[in-house]
């Protein structure tokens, strides 16, 4: 049996860098198929704090950053290293700044269902390329029934407080820890790799830990 070694992924589906840090890291996995890593992803809030039904981004970059021309300065490296990551993001089309919690919510329950990775995946999508709302309840059943979830219920859910103490509780520890920033990468509950790391990193440390895996079981 092929050893495995746990990847948790601690992400906020409306923040840039782990969007881009999760297509580099996919890249170093396609490049190496056998690779040992199992991976999940953990919530934490980069707005905890921010309304229920969210706010107009512009307003949120331009008090966040001090202006318009300060939020643009700090973009500028998102937008190179998306392209650079092979993504298109459509700042254009995007209006609002959700807050996340029952986007964290979905991943959640998808988890349960072995499809955490595609609503994660459709979550970035949906927000970063479709400038869709991922706080808006209809968006988030749209976006499970895409990923063959039962929308009905996800929309039934997300009326109640399910879960919702879970995953507070769960980005709480994780600032506990001392997780200040997104992504950070937990590699065998042991190692913390902090940001959007270049997939020439990742391949490195997936050769590191199979190379290490061989030796233990030689």
């Amino acid at each position: 049996m092929t050893q495995t070694v746990k990847l948790d992924i601690l992400s906020d589906p409306i923040c840039p860098w782990c969007y881009i840090g999760k297509a580099n890291l996919e890249k170093a996995l396609a490049a190496i198929p056998d690779h040992p890593f199992v991976i999940e992803w953990h919530p934490f809030q980069l707005n905890p704090d921010m309304p229920d039904a969210g706010m107009d981004r512009r307003e949120y970059l331009e008090s966040k950053f001090g202006g318009k021309e300060e939020a643009v300065r700090a973009y500028a490296p998102v937008v190179e290293h998306a392209q650079k990551a092979g993504l298109n993001i459509n700042f254009e089309a995007m209006k609002r700044t959700p807050n996340t919690l029952d986007a964290h919510r979905l991943i959640h329950w998808a988890g349960i269902e072995g499809k955490q990775a595609q609503a994660v995946d459709a979550l970035f999508r949906a927000y970063f390329t479709e400038g869709r709302d991922i706080g808006d309840h209809e968006v988030l059943g749209d976006i499970a029934d895409s990923i063959g979830m039962d929308a009905a219920v996800v929309q039934k859910l997300l009326k109640t407080d399910a879960d919702r103490d879970d995953i507070a509780k769960r980005d709480a520890h994780s600032r506990e820890m001392g997780v200040n920033s997104v992504p950070t990468f937990i590699v065998a509950n042991q190692h913390a790799v902090p940001g959007a790391q270049p997939p020439e990193l990742w391949e490195k440390v997936i050769r590191e830990i199979m190379s290490q895996l061989e030796t233990s079981t030689a």
